[in-house]
């Protein structure tokens, strides 16, 4: 990362543009850093300036105690006003319920696109995210970061013996190394259950997109999203899964938020 902005509790935050046109920034999700999104960034470039970032606690930024969700919707409002004043926004997995709240905090955004943020639409989804959520708490509480990740890859489906390579691979001290910020991303997700009242007061518009490849509850959860919000739109893109591929979403995301009249600012 080539520079860096100051969020509001005085925590450096590293970030990179790619392209010169009007702003969107790009928010990742869990285990996820700025050269995560790098090559949607590259997709992007022709049309806007794309930026990517550490989110805190995370490659070249920095952290601040205690941490609050609030806190990461002013790094994504530090990064908007280093971008000009205003920009869209997009995320994925839980990056998506990210800006989905940033949205709705009232920060100058355009227009926001997220893609297969994890939500359940059934109140069972609910107990789930608590049982993570205290057993999170424990593992990271403990500082049995490798123990972390490994529930994060079950919580996501990951198959065990995908998990156990993970651990023998080179990759795997870097994720262990940000491992505590697993407990940012679940913050992110509240309760784990469609943010209904709070999408309804997101007075921008929101384009929702799902992998037709990914399980049938991620493209519910996309839709219900793009139901809950008054400006809302859904799409599946076919063949994809949650591992999306760049060149496949950024045809979609170019449209959207390019489209005549409600152009994203900068």
């Amino acid at each position: 990362m080539d520079k860096k902005t100051i969020s509001r509790d005085g925590t450096p935050i590293a970030y990179e543009r790619h392209g010169d046109g009007p702003a969107v920034v790009l928010v990742g999700g869990a285990m996820c850093t700025g050269a995560t999104l790098a090559p949607l960034a590259a997709a992007l470039s022709d049309r806007f300036g794309a930026v990517t970032y550490d989110r805190r606690g995370r490659g070249d930024s920095g952290d601040t105690a205690p941490f609050a969700v609030a806190r990461e919707v002013e790094d994504i409002a530090a990064l908007i006003d280093a971008s000009g004043g205003s920009a869209a926004l997009y995320g994925i997995s839980s990056g998506g319920a990210l800006v989905l709240e940033a949205a709705a905090s009232g920060l100058p955004v355009s227009k926001v696109a997220v893609y297969e943020t994890p939500f359940a639409v059934h109140e069972g989804g609910g107990k789930e995210r608590r049982e993570y959520t205290e057993r999170l708490t424990e593992l990271l509480g403990q500082d049995r970061r490798g123990n972390a990740v490994e529930l994060f890859m079950t919580l996501a489906g990951t198959p065990p013996e995908m998990i156990a390579g993970a651990r023998q691979s080179s990759a795997w001290p870097d994720m262990e190394a940000i491992a505590p910020t697993l407990a940012y991303d679940n913050a992110a997700m509240g309760d784990g259950l469609v943010p209904r009242d709070r999408l309804a007061s997101v007075a921008v518009p929101v384009f929702s997109v799902a992998g037709g490849a990914s399980p049938e509850w991620l493209r519910e959860a996309a839709r219900a999203i793009a139901e809950a919000a008054p400006e809302g739109s859904y799409r599946t893109l076919d063949g994809q899964t949650h591992m999306v591929d760049p060149q496949a979403l950024a045809p979609l995301l170019t449209e959207f938020f390019g489209e005549a009249g409600q152009g994203t600012g900068r």
